[in-house]
């Protein structure tokens, strides 16, 4: 396998205690990079961190993304003990309820958009202060091919992927000449905590549309955010990296 250098790199990744979010971070820390990883659920963050540390040099915080003084004061406890951030993941996400668009409640909703949407806006305006000062950043954010095609009975989850896109795209644009590359990637079905409980004749059903006839890995994940943070990574911003096994087709 290439390893992608990330030696002397500092890295946030949000939503790191578990699924894909655990795995990008692990990837990071096998690069050479130090991770710093930010989740809502303490008990699950230090497992993680736990796990994490075997890799590499790894910090954990606990704290609700989505909420704008606990974003503000954790990057300045991140400041001060890594004196920089080069990488965010913006990795942080759940599905929501699954149902109808138009008969959710409102504040399902907006708890969707929220952690999913509002959590990387959040985090980005955070940090790329620090990184137009340096002459330097990576960021990627975890969308999700429903944010393309839009998945049946995950309508704020749907919107949220999509949001995410649009703002990958829109800061693509602003920071093009600063040094900071902004990309996202788009996983279809992937096999984390959350698809083992899935059920099975669901789990067929969602490979049935994948041409490659197989759920994606998280270390396939985890090995295409490295690329994406790392300085091999140098003409690519506001791009959405398809990792759907073909399923996709924009």
């Amino acid at each position: 396998m290439n390893q992608i250098d990330l030696k002397g790199q500092r890295a946030i990744v949000t939503g790191g205690s578990r699924g894909m979010g655990h795995a990008i971070a692990r990837r990071l820390l096998q690069s050479g990079a130090t991770v710093t990883v930010w989740a809502l659920d303490d008990a699950a963050l230090r497992k993680s961190e736990h796990e994490l540390s075997a890799f590499g040099s790894i910090r954990a915080k606990a704290l609700d993304v989505s909420d704008e003084a606990a974003v503000v004061d954790a990057m300045k406890s991140a400041m001060a003990t890594m004196h920089g951030v080069d990488i965010l993941v913006n990795s942080a996400g759940i599905s929501g309820p699954h149902q109808n668009a138009w008969e959710m409640d409102l504040k399902d909703w907006r708890r969707v958009m929220d952690v999913n949407l509002t959590s990387a806006f959040l985090c980005c305006r955070a940090v790329i202060p620090h990184m137009l000062a340096a002459g330097y950043g990576r960021i990627v954010n975890v969308a999700s091919v429903a944010g393309k095609e839009g998945s049946l009975l995950l309508g704020a989850y749907s919107a949220s992927k999509a949001g995410m896109i649009g703002l990958t795209k829109v800061l693509g644009k602003e920071l093009a000449t600063s040094g900071i590359l902004v990309n996202a990637i788009a996983p279809g079905p992937t096999r984390t905590e959350m698809t083992a409980h899935t059920p099975p004749e669901q789990v067929k059903a969602m490979i049935s549309r994948v041409p490659m006839q197989r759920m994606m890995e998280p270390d396939e994940v985890g090995a295409a955010v490295a690329w994406l943070s790392s300085r091999e990574c140098s003409f690519s911003t506001g791009s959405v990296l398809d990792l759907s096994g073909g399923r996709s087709g924009h």
